[in-house]
């Protein structure tokens, strides 16, 4: 998968659990502010995460620190890689 197919499948998993508009899900978004989500809407973006990667994500910390739906996808993504690459 490629890093920008990788991007597509967050940002529709994430449109769709939400009800975002696609057209709002840029990068520099922010997650509580642009997006309107809140610090329960995380527990719930991690398990959407987790159910379209089909992995685990228990890297607490790295989730506190995102503020950006850009943020979001550079985590999935290098978790994605490091999960492929491991295979």
């Amino acid at each position: 998968m490629t890093d920008q197919e990788i991007i597509e499948r967050i940002d529709t998993s994430l449109a769709e659990e939400f009800e975002l508009d696609l057209a709002d899900m840029v990068p520099e978004a922010t997650i509580y502010e642009d997006l309107g989500l809140d610090s329960l809407d995380t527990v719930d973006m991690v398990i959407v995460l987790e159910a379209a990667f089909k992995f685990k994500i228990r890297e607490e910390a790295a989730i506190r620190e995102i503020r950006t739906l850009g943020d979001i996808h550079n985590f999935v993504i290098d978790k994605y890689r490091r999960q492929d690459g491991a295979a």
